[in-house]
Formats: structure tokens, C-alpha cells, sequence
């Protein structure tokens, strides 16, 4: 395989500030007490938000929190597009590994955030930041061989918490993605503004089944990256559900894994009649990618290729966060543009 398609990154791979905040907070309460015992009592309440203490389980790592985290690293995008999704931006302090252009409505404020690396950062850099959460999108976020595990994390007093999706769970759905936002709004404390966002994201879904309800199912082939291989999605990703929602099928719906290769034989014997392709820094250009499919003798007959059906998608899009809401009506506009019209 061709360094220009081979995949970005491995996306099946899982896996003090804290102690200074929690410092900071016993001093406020214990030096106004003999002064003004009222008003110490009324400091200490105001210490600990409404609904907290919260306990959360994430990827095996419980983790209770005493109040809302106050300086977040994400690493990668899809974490940063949630936090700013929930208004959360006065809480970042860094981000990191950005994988396409950011949605327009949070692009202002995401690029007020400052950005730690074009990749994942070094533990170091992120210790820089001073922050007490990091927020990690894919596995390679807490990559043990990079000095990133939570282990090391959690040892300088730092919480962490991995995207649902590089958990290990068999299947992802939608329902993750709404999950994912709940507990994040959980987590720092705005559970009605993740609730709010929960039904504009569903809204959003919903609106778009609609529209291509009752349509004839469009087989589809996801191309993420490989020119020997096929590096596409499997029954298990998300992007199989969002396909499922926009009135396709996956032609590889039966490959059980997120991610895997296949050959071109198998593209070819199942004639997929559109082509989803995943857009994201490190795999060639969109424009790279449909060139290489068109200049295949061997595809000249794929009905997709034939007909030049392209739906591109970020591959942010296709991953557990606000971006797959998007997904679902891009798709079915690419699958059903009659149902648009």
C-alpha cells in the first residue's frame, strides 16, 4: 500500500492541578470560618455545585468528581466540537490533532483555543496546560508507549476520559453518541444544555429519515483509504448506523469489525452504487482518492464509479459526537437527492 492512502491512525488501538484546585477550595472554607462562620458555611456550599459529587465509569476507569473540571485538553477533534457544542469553551485551555475544517457555527471559538499540536501532544506539552481533565477522542489519545496512559495521567492528579467508541464495545450506534453527550454535560454540569442538545441532534436525525422513508436501499461502499486494499467501514461503526439512517446499506455490513480491509474483488462483486468518502488529514485528498478510484480499469464497471456517485464525509462526521447528527442528512441528500428536491 501507497503511503499517500495508508490509514492516519490505528482506531481500534485502547487504551497537578486537580490536587491544587482541591487545595485551594479546603483553604477557602477553613480560613473564613472563625471570622464569619454564616458566611464560611455559605462559601463552602457555593464550593460544590448542585448535583455534585459525580461518579462516572469510563473505559474501566471510575473516576468521581468533586466539581466540574475547569482546564480541559481534548485531543482530537471530535472531544473539542462537543465540549463547544455544550458552551463549554471557557473551559479549554488546549486542543490538539484537528482532522478537517470545524463546523462553521464553532469555528470562531474553536480557533480561540489554543492549539497544543497538530497531532497528539507529548505528556509534557499537555502538563504545559495545567490542566485537571483531558479529553481524548481515539485510543492513541492515552497511547501507553507515548507516555500518555491515564495511568500517567491520574499520577500527576489529572482526570482523564476516553470517547466511548474506543471502549471496546462490539457495536456503535447513535444511541452512543447521545450517551456520550449526556455524560460529558454530567460531568461538568450542564446537564440541560446536553439534554437541549440531545434533541437538536436527534431532531436533526429524525428529519432526515424521513425525507427517505420508504426509498429503495442504495448500496454503498465506504472508502477511507488503501490502493492495494480497501480500508473501509465495517458492520460495527458508526457509519454503517448513519448509512442504515440515510436510506443505504453497507455493502461490507458484514465485515465484523469498525474498520478492515477488503479487496477490490469484493468492491467490484458487490456493485456498490454510491461511494462514501472519508476526508481527514494524513490519506490524500478527496480529490486524490476519487481520482485514483476513477483511474481503476478494474472499477470502470462498479455502478458508482461508472456514474461518478461520491458522498464525501469528514471522518469526524462518522465518529461518537455531534458531527454524525450532520452525517445522516449529508448521506441522504448523496443517496436520495429526489427527496431534496
Amino acid at each position: 500500500m501507497s503511503q499517500l492512502f495508508t490509514p492516519a491512525r490505528t482506531r481500534g488501538f485502547l487504551r497537578a492541578t486537580a490536587a491544587a484546585v482541591a487545595l485551594s477550595s479546603v483553604l477557602l472554607t477553613t480560613s473564613c470560618g472563625a471570622a464569619d462562620e454564616s458566611s464560611g458555611d455559605a462559601k463552602a456550599t457555593a464550593a460544590v455545585p448542585a448535583g455534585f459529587p459525580v461518579t462516572v465509569d469510563n473505559c474501566g476507569v471510575r473516576t468521581t468528581y468533586e466539581r466540574p473540571p475547569s482546564r480541559v485538553v481534548t485531543i482530537h477533534q471530535h472531544p473539542a466540537e462537543l465540549m463547544l457544542a455544550l458552551g463549554l469553551k471557557d473551559r479549554m485551555v488546549g486542543t490538539a490533532f484537528p482532522d478537517s475544517a470545524v463546523l462553521p457555527g464553532l469555528k470562531a471559538d474553536y480557533e480561540a483555543v489554543p492549539e497544543l499540536a497538530r497531532k497528539e501532544p507529548s505528556f509534557e506539552k499537555i502538563l504545559d496546560a495545567e490542566p485537571d481533565f483531558v479529553y481524548g477522542g481515539y485510543g492513541s489519545a492515552f497511547a501507553e508507549k507515548e507516555g500518555r496512559a491515564r495511568t500517567a495521567f491520574a499520577d500527576a492528579g489529572i482526570d482523564t476520559y476516553l470517547n466511548r467508541e474506543y471502549c471496546g464495545k462490539k457495536k456503535v450506534t447513535m444511541e452512543d453518541t447521545y450517551d456520550e453527550v449526556r455524560t460529558i454535560g454530567k460531568i461538568f454540569g450542564v446537564p440541560d444544555r446536553a439534554d437541549e442538545l440531545v434533541t437538536d441532534l436527534k431532531s436533526r436525525v429524525g428529519e432526515a429519515a424521513d425525507k427517505v422513508e420508504g426509498r429503495p436501499e442504495v448500496p454503498v461502499f465506504v472508502y477511507d483509504s488503501g490502493d492495494k486494499a480497501a480500508f473501509t467501514a465495517g458492520g460495527k461503526s458508526l457509519g454503517t448506523e448513519l448509512i442504515r439512517l440515510a436510506g443505504g446499506t453497507n455493502v461490507f455490513a458484514d465485515l465484523d469489525d469498525v474498520f478492515g480491509d477488503v479487496s477490490w474483488e469484493q468492491v467490484i462483486e458487490r456493485r456498490p452504487e454510491v461511494i462514501a468518502v472519508y476526508d481527514y488529514a494524513g490519506a490524500g485528498s478527496v480529490e486524490q482518492k476519487k481520482r485514483f478510484l476513477l483511474s481503476q480499469p478494474a472499477l470502470a464497471d462498479v455502478p458508482a464509479v461508472r456514474n461518478k456517485r461520491f458522498v464525501v464525509l469528514p471522518l469526524t462526521a462518522t465518529l461518537v459526537g455531534i458531527r454524525s447528527a450532520y452525517a445522516v442528512g449529508d448521506l441522504a441528500r448523496g443517496l436520495h437527492p429526489e427527496s431534496f428536491r
